[in-house]
């Protein structure tokens, strides 16, 4: 495995092991129900960057110190029970901000599940570049709470195990390239919430919409065959996720992320037929640009081309 992208997950054995909930931190634990604590916690980790995911079948208190620098952003994906964190009530799918140096406390009252990325304050502006209030360090400087839409955050809720799941199964798959495309992907489902709770500020202007589409494409166009998250276009064209959208059911009558998914399902069959099964994998191909959901992919793929890509990987030309 390559050193820009580190994967590990385990079975915990008792509340010992929840010490390590979030990668990089020390969370001081107790627990709070009688039994065994069972449960799982995975960690990816890309560059200083760090997605953490864990488990658990009983109730647990969590604290953690002021001395960690680092921006900790949670998710809680399930719970069978009341879970709050400072005096906010948490829900499934909801995301809770914990600003550097600033004391957490935490309560599970039974089995619960979570999800949290951990990085600097300086990559800030790199990671939502289009969003000039989530670019900003002040937007992250206090604990706050974000009530989830349903749709999105339980999509995203479901979505980050995936994530883990398939890195972990397929960890030589992904170049340093592609590390970086999942890294945004990780990011953009636990900030969605966030995202989309914000009003738009108003204050972004909007070129034309095929100037907006071409100088897209001429961007995609320079980054060759890797997969290219939206993310990282409204980052480097300095656009909000809401003009781009615009621009492209303007022109398109799709939104950018499906046409991004087309773009790589394109690429992915020009790869395949230039392949043998001797060379790689379909798996490997599309993780590789993107896509986790494997079935999934297949049937994108088949809608799109009329074959599955086994059978594109088998054409003999």
């Amino acid at each position: 495995m390559g050193q820009h992208l580190t994967v590990h997950s385990g079975e915990l054995d008792g509340f010992e092991g929840l010490h390590d909930a979030v990668k990089g931190s020390h969370v001081e634990v107790m627990q709070l129900e009688r039994g065994k604590l069972r449960g799982t916690l995975s960690h990816v980790g890309i560059g200083d960057f760090s997605l953490s995911i864990g488990a658990f079948n009983v109730g647990v208190r969590t604290q953690r110190t002021s001395a960690d620098d680092k921006l900790i952003i949670g998710m809680l994906l399930n719970a069978t029970d009341r879970v709050t964190h400072w005096a906010f009530d948490m829900q499934p799918a909801d995301v809770l901000v914990i600003p550097p140096s600033v004391e957490h406390d935490g309560v599970f009252h039974k089995a619960s599940s979570y999800a949290a990325i951990r990085f600097d304050m300086a990559d800030l502006p790199d990671i939502f570049g289009g969003e000039p209030r989530l670019a900003d360090a002040e937007t992250w400087s206090v604990k706050n709470h974000f009530r989830a839409d349903r749709t999105i955050g339980m999509s995203a809720a479901d979505r980050l195990p995936q994530i883990i799941a398939h890195l972990a199964r397929y960890p030589d798959a992904l170049s340093e390239a592609s590390a970086e495309f999942w890294k945004r992907a990780i990011i953009d489902c636990v900030t969605a919430t966030v995202v989309t709770s914000m009003p738009p500020d108003g204050t972004s202007y909007l070129p034309s919409a095929m100037k907006l589409v071409r100088d897209v494409e001429d961007y995609l166009h320079a980054a060759g065959a890797r997969p290219v998250h939206v993310s990282e276009i409204c980052t480097e064209l300095r656009l909000s996720r809401r003009s781009l959208h615009r621009a492209f059911h303007e022109v398109f009558g799709v939104g950018p992320v499906t046409f991004l998914r087309y773009k790589r399902l394109c690429m992915i069959r020009s790869i395949l037929r230039e392949s043998t099964p001797e060379q790689t994998t379909v798996s490997k191909v599309a993780i590789e640009q993107g896509f986790i959901e494997l079935g999934r992919f297949s049937q994108y793929y088949r809608a799109m081309f009329g074959e599955y890509p086994s059978q594109t990987l088998g054409y003999a030309g």
